[in-house]
């Protein structure tokens, strides 16, 4: 009798009370645990076996989990093990890195038994799910060569049946990504919001109460020009002038951080809203607002290349009827696809910073009303553009401009489908080679 596979899961933490917890709760549920004390080790490790899913540290000694991360994504003997981080719930740029990097999804500090539980159990079943369909893609493929020899109108038929278990693959792999991602980005935004406000009171007042002090300060130098030396001596040492004049612009550059942070929160709840059963009415531009904020970061200068240019061109547009979180999925895996085109290593090769700085890498987003028949929405990049054999294909499942090992060919796919199918419009691609892309969005009302 054939017994049922136990799952084996490896946990990589420098925290002894940490990997106590996780061993003797998994042993409990009937999980077979490896243990690495860091990076290095469990790189070691894995040398030797490959568990079904990792449970990752992010601050190690050595190697952190970050780099461990990239380090199994890029070997392909692990690129495909899933990899959880356990991370405190406030680090939210180490939640965005991670997810970057590869990984599909985190569990919070202090650990709660039954999340931990939820997540490996869904990661689990998707990785399982996955093994069978690309079991069965193979089995099916090497059927319809076989048969396609044998009987032409029975080969027509078993196309029609690959073609919608590719399907099912990419919409349950994607729905439960989203899904994870979804609660996720809400998680944080509202674990944000909170102190955020408490901080922007408290600064508002710190504001206040400095003016007053400062006048008041300032009342006494007036009525008691000569203080005496020892408070002149203090004066100096401190550096009063300094303080008097630098204090109000300090705690108005705190108010401007504060308010950075909010409209951060906002966008992430935003992007996150999950009221995909039902049409909306929703303001276009908010959505492409909150996208390309939740990308900031990857459109900020780095060490290859300035700032991304970024030009909006909005056009006056009425509320548009559609359903917001797969909108905002669709322009989240668009505009990533241009940064990643802006980001390849052959578009300023052999051009210094200050020469792409005089022609720099940019982005447009223009959106205008069709009169009658809904909405338009272009997004341009100046990349190097896409080649014209693959323009055709660019939408179908499994096809990929990028190299091999960073892409999945599904986005593009996925966006089809959503525009399409979900909400009854199309989604057009222009390019040229060496002048860049520009995706054309049109949704009816």
């Amino acid at each position: 009798m054939e017994t049922a596979k136990q799952d084996t899961i490896l946990i990589v933490d420098d925290n002894p009370t940490n990997i106590k917890i996780l061993f003797s709760f998994l042993k409990e549920f009937g999980f077979k645990v490896l243990v690495a004390k860091d990076g290095e080790s469990a790189l070691s490790k894995l040398e030797e076996v490959l568990p079904d899913i990792i449970l990752l540290d992010v601050q190690m000694p050595g190697i952190d989990g970050f780099e461990t991360c990239r380090r199994l994504k890029d070997s392909e003997r692990t690129k495909d093990i899933p990899v959880i981080f356990m991370t405190a719930l406030s680090d939210t740029q180490d939640k965005v890195k991670g997810l970057n990097l590869g990984a599909v999804d985190y569990v919070t500090k202090p650990f709660q038994h039954q999340e931990v539980l939820a997540r490996l159990n869904i990661h689990l079943r998707m990785r399982n799910l996955t093994k069978q369909l690309q079991k069965k893609n193979v089995l099916l493929q090497q059927l319809t060569s076989e048969l396609e020899e044998r009987v032409s109108s029975r080969t027509a038929e078993l196309r029609e049946s690959l073609e919608k278990l590719q399907q099912a693959q990419i919409q349950l792999v994607q729905s439960e990504k989203m899904s994870s991602l979804g609660e996720l980005v809400a998680g944080v935004a509202h674990e944000i919001n909170n102190p955020v406000s408490f901080i922007a009171g408290n600064v508002s007042l710190a504001s206040e109460y400095t003016e007053e002090i400062l006048e008041h300060l300032r009342l006494y130098q007036q009525v008691f020009p000569e203080p005496g030396a020892q408070i002149e001596q203090h004066a100096s040492e401190i550096e009063l002038d300094y303080l008097v004049e630098d204090l109000p612009k300090m705690v108005a550059s705190m108010e401007v951080g504060v308010d950075r942070i909010r409209q951060i929160s906002v966008s992430l709840r935003s992007f996150s809203r999950m009221d995909n059963t039902s049409k909306t009415q929703v303001n276009i531009h908010e959505g492409l607002d909150s996208t390309l904020m939740i990308l900031q970061h990857r459109i900020k200068a780095n060490d290859h290349r300035p700032d991304i240019e970024v030009v909006k061109e909005y056009g006056d547009l009425p509320l548009v009827n559609c359903y917001p979180s797969p909108l905002n999925q669709v322009f989240m895996n668009l505009l990533a696809n241009a940064i990643d085109a802006l980001d390849e290593d052959n578009l300023n090769k052999g051009l210094s910073y200050e020469e792409i700085k005089q022609n720099p890498n940019r982005l447009i987003i223009k959106t205008s009303a069709i009169e009658g028949a809904g909405v338009e929405i272009k997004i341009t990049d100046n990349g190097p553009g896409i080649p014209a054999e693959m323009q055709s294909r660019i939408f179908e499942p499994f096809v990929t401009t990028k190299p091999v090992g960073k892409g999945t060919g599904l986005g593009l796919s996925i966006c089809h489908d959503i525009i399409k199918k979900k909400h009854g419009g199309s989604l057009l691609c222009n390019s040229k080679i060496g002048e860049g892309t520009e995706f054309v969005i049109r949704i009816p009302q």
